[in-house]
This record gives C-alpha cells, sequence and structure tokens, in this order.
C-alpha cells in the first residue's frame, strides 16, 4: 500500500513539474505578439536615462523611427495626440535610431520642429533597433501593462490605428 502511494506522488509530481514546464505562468522574453517586452534601458534626449520596465502598470507603444524616414514624420503628430489625450496612463516611446542620424542635434531638431514631448531615446548603436528585429521604419509594439507585447505594426500609423491597438490592450 505505501509502494502504491509512493508511486502515485512521484507520477503527481512529475505530472505537475512538466505541466508547468510547457505552460510558464509567465510569458517568455521575446519581440513576438505575447511574449514579455525584452528590458532595455538608454540615455533620453533630454540626457535621462530611461528603460521599459520603469513604465510596467502603463501601456506603451514603443516606436522605432529616423528622421530621415517620412513615414515616420508622418506619424508623429498622431502619436503626441495619443500621448497627450492618454497623458498617464499611455507612454509613447520613441526610440530613435541614432547611429543612422548625421548628429543627435538632428533629432533634436526634429523633436523640436514637430513640438514633441514624449520620451525619445537615442539607440547610439542600434543595439536595441536589433533586439527588437526592426527591419524597416516606422515599426511600433503595443505592449500591455504588465509588458507584454499585445501588437506589432510595421508602417505609419494612424490615430485610429493607434487608438484601436491601444483599447485592444
Amino acid at each position: 500500500m505505501k509502494k502504491v502511494l509512493a508511486i502515485s506522488i512521484l507520477i503527481f509530481l512529475i505530472g505537475y513539474a512538466v505541466y508547468f514546464a510547457i505552460n510558464p505562468s509567465s510569458p517568455k522574453v521575446g519581440v513576438s505578439e505575447g511574449s514579455a517586452a525584452p528590458d532595455f534601458e538608454l540615455e533620453t534626449l533630454s540626457g535621462e536615462s530611461m528603460s521599459l520596465s520603469s513604465l510596467k502598470g502603463k501601456k506603451v507603444i514603443i516606436n522605432f523611427w529616423a528622421t530621415w524616414c517620412p513615414p515616420c514624420r508622418s506619424e508623429m503628430p498622431d502619436m503626441q495626440k495619443i500621448q497627450n489625450e492618454h497623458n498617464g496612463d499611455v507612454v509613447v516611446l520613441a526610440v530613435n535610431l541614432t547611429s543612422s542620424e548625421n548628429s543627435v542635434e538632428t533629432v533634436d531638431s526634429f523633436v523640436k520642429e514637430l513640438g514633441l514631448t514624449f520620451p525619445v531615446l537615442l539607440d547610439g548603436k542600434g543595439k536595441i533597433n536589433n533586439q527588437f528585429e526592426v527591419l524597416s521604419y516606422p515599426t511600433s509594439y503595443f505592449v500591455d501593462e504588465n509588458g507584454v507585447i499585445q501588437t506589432k505594426f510595421v508602417g505609419a500609423l494612424s490615430y485610429d490605428q493607434m487608438n484601436d491597438f491601444l483599447n485592444n490592450l
């Protein structure tokens, strides 16, 4: 009887371990939808350090862009409008591919010209662009309050598309 009970408990524990190995309680880190967004830390245009993990609890649009990209320029006013309307609940995080720019001053002039107030992060070596597998600009990731990527969108977004994606987070 003790042998049967011991074998039953052993089988249960093995099954339990296999179940949680296959179905982890938290999503794996990655850049596909349903994955936990990889954390990163970059310097902002204003010289401060900012990380993705510091925004946990808020919806985040991570937008990868460059000043020389016409579709990036076209979507920036709508991103600013989203930031203004959802201030506090949604953060637009604009990651600039600084290694492709003439200078940081070019980025600064672009931001001032468009009156952008959301955080602009400088990816001087392209490391975060590579980590997020950005192949064309603009590319945006919509991350929920738990840090999980819900949507990846390649190309310029309209205001309505941004709102739709945010409403589905």
